[in-house]
């Protein structure tokens, strides 16, 4: 066997060299059930929702594009029958999230999830502040209860009501792992300050820029171009839309130009590259893979379209 350096490390502590940007999950449409129960190892094909519902769930969810997820509130909590069910769209302009009880989880069927692709369908209560999803699957991987349950423990005091425990919501390796709803901002490797003034920001509608990994409803290319932006200018989550200008390839995530424009009409070509890293387990006690990251390669301003411009061009 091929030793890496890397044995008997957390896998976390192993990713702790490779970049954040452009890492977030592919995820534009949530449905988050609360679940106070044990969780599997996979949502879905553990059945921990029951052998009835879950086929049929992961049909529609597949169908839908959407991610289901399960959360529960930090802390101990008596459960007392009745599920909160958040429904959440993350897309780039115009994101929602809706808020409503079932007591019956068959009640989830009743709900159409290609709404999600659209405007609010007013099916539960519009959730108007941010809310925040930290993942602590454990059964998924260690780090994710080890790193993400104190965090969540942590902002649960700060914001009662606005913070919930997650399933698995991708790249354990960067755990903490939390994500913003409905804006899909994704972040990893944070603290309790970093994580707090996160969430402060997203009350503000502000972007905190510390551990951020990408907005889950664009492709890691994109993700990457949106957060050089953001690092060189101050823009409300809503506020940029990215585009892939090159043809698109077969895996997304290979390097390639993203057009990055804010609604003020300014905008930004990014060029991305590929680098290497030595191959590092990407799961706690799996065997060690290669790593690979995107990275920027450059960043070029382009001529501002004023916005009546871009209006009647399209």
């Amino acid at each position: 066997m091929t030793r890496t350096g890397f044995e008997g490390m957390l896998c976390s502590a192993a990713a702790a060299p490779t970049p954040l940007p452009g890492t977030a999950t592919e995820v534009s449409g949530w449905l988050c059930v609360e679940h106070p129960g044990a969780w599997g190892r996979d949502v879905i094909g553990d059945e921990v929702l029951g052998p009835e519902l879950t086929p049929e769930l992961a049909a529609r969810t597949a169908a839908a594009r959407v991610r289901p997820t399960l959360i529960r509130r930090p802390g101990r909590n008596e459960f007392t029958g009745a599920r909160t069910v958040l429904i959440a769209s993350s897309r780039p302009e115009d994101s929602w999230c809706e808020r409503f009880e079932i007591t019956d989880l068959k009640q989830l069927l009743d709900v159409d999830l290609h709404l999600l692709a659209g405007p609010p369908p007013g099916i539960g209560v519009p959730v108007r502040d941010p809310l925040v999803l930290v993942c602590a699957h454990g059964k998924r991987d260690q780090c994710c209860a080890l790193l993400g349950r104190p965090i969540a423990a942590e902002l649960a005091t700060k914001y009662p009501g606005r913070v919930w425990e997650s399933s698995h919501t991708g790249g354990h390796r960067f755990a903490p792992a939390l994500v913003l709803l409905p804006s899909g901002l994704t972040y990893g490797r944070l603290d309790a300050a970093s994580a707090a003034e996160m969430m402060a920001a997203a009350h503000r509608n502000e972007v905190s820029l510390t551990g951020l990994r990408g907005r889950s409803c664009y492709s890691p290319l994109e993700q990457l171009a949106e957060v050089a932006v953001r690092e060189q200018i101050s823009a409300a989550p809503d506020a940029l839309t990215v585009t892939r200008e090159d043809m698109a390839p077969t895996d997304p995530a290979t390097p390639g130009t993203a057009l990055v424009t804010h609604r003020d009409g300014r905008r930004w070509r990014i060029t991305a590259r590929t680098i290497t890293f030595p191959p590092r387990h990407p799961s706690c006690n799996a065997p060690a893979k290669p790593v690979t990251a995107l990275v920027v390669d450059t960043i070029h301003p382009l001529p501002v379209v004023e916005p009546d411009s871009q209006d009647a061009a399209g």
